[in-house]
């Protein structure tokens, strides 16, 4: 039985970990099949999370682990472990870092789920980053990476993070990338947004980062920090303003917030949403070439299993 270490995850590359997810969608994989994770408090804080799934090609299970209080010691949010095994006879093939398949799949996902949207501009991108973690800089990672294996789709050009006050020594050094502080920042924040072709928050923020009336009619926005119906990054506005796509309906009416709150605000419809595998199969297409593009990801069990197969099998 192989272990894999976050650093063979991350010279996997964002590129190849979106191609798997595609592909996946493209061979058959149905999002919905999904069983929805299970959640058990630790204590009050912390809980340990349990996400298993099952694909004609393999077998898989993430244990993660979500402490708050890590923050202030200096440990990651997140903890986790992921087990393959082998379809036919369900012996154990490879366990890997499962911090480091999330922090790899969770911006391919993302990029998958807007790749057509980002075709449509015909310069360098300007990006706008809220929250510093792994997922502010994985999201980052993914959209050059993605850049550097397409013809069609620009690499970041100007970069603006937007993170807690303290936060700015986390994010390793790189050319063109500004930090603002988000209490202090105002004008300045104000000025990214209304000039960002694409946005992305990845906090653990319980209430809107920002005012979407800010956004331009062509911002691409992936929102990726929470998983709870009670906690949103981005306002309901928003989605009563753009092509919303999730990665599956009964998870995001379940799960997400954003979508939780425009449906309960009646501004959004669960007709108005579609999906991943919409988008992946080209069914939404000519809708992704223009105006708003929301997509609220949480997560779910099979891009795991995808994405480790994938590793593993070095395809």
């Amino acid at each position: 039985m192989h272990y894999l270490t976050a650093g063979d995850i991350e010279a996997f590359g964002y590129a190849r970990a979106v191609y798997a997810i595609e592909g996946a969608i493209r061979g058959g994989l149905d999002p919905a099949a999904d069983p929805a994770r299970t959640s058990m408090p630790v204590d009050d804080a912390a809980t340990l999370l349990l996400m298993p799934a099952i694909s004609a090609a393999g077998v898989g299970v993430k244990l993660v682990t979500h402490n708050p209080r890590n923050a202030g010691s200096g440990q990651p949010l997140i903890h986790g472990m992921y087990v393959l095994f082998d379809r036919a006879t369900l012996a154990p093939v490879a366990v890997l870092d499962g911090t480091a398949l999330t922090t790899l799949r969770t911006p391919a996902v993302s990029v998958a789920a807007v790749r057509p949207a980002l075709r449509r501009f015909q310069k360098p991108l300007s990006v706008v980053i809220f929250g510093l973690g792994p997922q502010g800089v994985g999201h980052l990672d993914a959209l050059l990476d993605i850049a550097a294996h397409s013809d069609d789709i620009p690499a970041p050009g100007t970069v603006t993070y937007v993170a807690r006050s303290g936060a700015r020594g986390r994010l390793p050094h790189r050319e063109g990338v500004d930090i603002l502080d988000a209490p202090a920042g105002g004008e300045a924040v104000t000025e990214a947004l209304r000039a960002a072709d694409v946005v992305v928050c990845a906090t653990t923020s319980q209430t809107p980062l920002f005012d979407s009336s800010l956004l331009r009619e062509d911002v691409v926005v992936i929102a990726v920090g929470s998983h709870q119906p009670d906690a949103y990054e981005v306002d309901a506005a928003l989605c009563g303003r753009a092509l919303v796509v999730v990665e599956d309906l009964a998870t995001a009416m379940r799960e997400c917030g954003e979508i939780v709150q425009a449906s309960r605000a009646g501004v959004l419809a669960r007709t108005d949403i579609v999906t991943l595998a919409d988008v992946v199969s080209g069914v939404v297409d000519r809708d992704m070439g223009r105006g708003r593009v929301f997509f609220k990801g949480s997560g779910m069990a099979w891009e795991d299993l995808v994405v480790a197969q994938a590793i593993v099998n070095g395809s």
